[in-house]
């Protein structure tokens, strides 16, 4: 019976020191789950694989290329001025108190037309002033009624009195009717602040009953589909060799017109100044950052491909992705330069007829 007992306590040794290992078919290690048959997956080399299924459903595009010559660009930062030509700015040349225009005071985005009366500025004169005045208009009032009661006299006499007397005598009444209504004007009369230009009220600094100073800007006026950009351009040279340019809004690019140069630098940039025109700018309001793409007139070898192609990879590297074969797509490191905004010019990483992904590449990127 012992040594039964001894057989059976090394027998349960045996058993607790054994690694259990599971059964074919239960094995749950840490191995890599398979990918999932015909669908997207990144290959080893760095191409993706993608069904005709998924990149219907990725709603994919692709865009053959080819070599031209394409104009030079260079993408400026720039910003919304006031056209001299389409706007203007609301100043009194008196100091006084601000009243209510014909139609109120206006507000802001409120449609105005050239000649129209804004606002009003009743002077401000001291009391010693006020005083004066009306003692100077007072004194020209008797003087006025004595040369009118002259004048009757001598009309009276007209045939006794010789005809250069009554001629005086009227010039003289004349004079002093027409330096009292100039005196009486000067003490009550109103400045009316009208505007210069037609187009919107942009900036507007007035109350009724305001006080202002001479000078005081009080309301800017400006014509939304007629404004100018304003861009620096930190080489001089890029000034003379300005081709085509364009103002770069969302994902919509507009003409603009190249007016000129200036002639002295500003914080080390030469400001370049570019007419716009159209509805497009209405939505634009005046000092706000804009895009401009400024094309020379030299020539570059490249590819056209839209800005939307252009991705990174890991490396922090710009590429496109070309479609090699029907369900496999290549990334490629790319060189690009600015075109128009919309399109860039890529100059080198691409070969003549390569179909690029110019619809979907984000979703190609995102492949793992």
């Amino acid at each position: 019976m012992k040594r039964l007992s001894i057989y059976a306590s090394a027998l349960l040794l045996a058993l607790a020191t054994q690694t259990l290992q599971a059964g074919p078919g239960h094995d749950h290690g840490d191995e890599a789950p398979a990918a999932t048959a015909g669908g997207p997956q990144r290959l080893p080399d760095g191409s993706v694989s993608l069904p005709k299924a998924a990149q219907r459903q990725f709603g994919l595009r692709t865009q053959p290329v080819d070599e031209a010559a394409l104009p030079r660009s260079l993408e400026l930062q720039g910003r919304v001025v006031m056209d001299p030509n389409a706007g203007g700015k609301v100043q009194p040349t008196l100091a006084g108190r601000l009243e209510a225009g014909p139609r109120g005071l206006p507000s802001l985005g409120q449609a105005v037309r050239r000649g129209e009366v804004l606002a009003y500025v009743v002077p401000s004169v001291a009391a010693i002033e006020r005083a004066g005045q009306a003692a100077q208009l007072a004194e020209l009032r008797a003087a006025k009624a004595l040369a009118e009661q002259r004048l009757a006299r001598l009309q009276e006499l007209a045939d006794t009195v010789p005809r250069r007397e009554i001629e005086a005598a009227q010039s003289e009444a004349k004079s002093l009717a027409e330096r009292i209504a100039a005196l009486s004007v000067g003490v009550s009369s109103r400045e009316a602040l009208v505007a210069p230009v037609s187009g919107v009220i942009a900036s507007a600094n007035a109350v009724a009953g305001q006080v202002v100073d001479a000078r005081e800007l009080l309301f800017e006026i400006v014509d939304p589909a007629r404004l100018s950009i304003e861009a620096l351009a930190f080489d001089p040279a890029q000034a003379a060799d300005v081709g085509a340019a364009f103002l770069v809004l969302g994902e919509q690019r507009v003409p603009i017109r190249f007016a000129g140069a200036a002639r002295s630098l500003r914080e080390q940039a030469l400001p370049l100044i570019f007419r716009a025109q159209g509805a497009a700018l209405a939505a634009l309001a005046v000092g706000q950052p804009v895009r401009v793409v400024v094309q020379s007139r030299s020539t570059v070898k490249g590819m056209t491909v839209p800005a939307a192609a252009l991705m990174k990879n890991p490396s922090n590297q710009t590429i496109v992705w070309v479609k090699q074969e029907p369900e496999r797509f290549v990334p490629k490191v790319v060189t690009v330069q600015p075109l128009d905004g919309a399109n860039v010019a890529v100059t080198a990483g691409l070969a003549a007829g390569d179909k690029v992904v110019t619809l979907g590449a984000t979703l190609v990127n995102q492949v793992r």
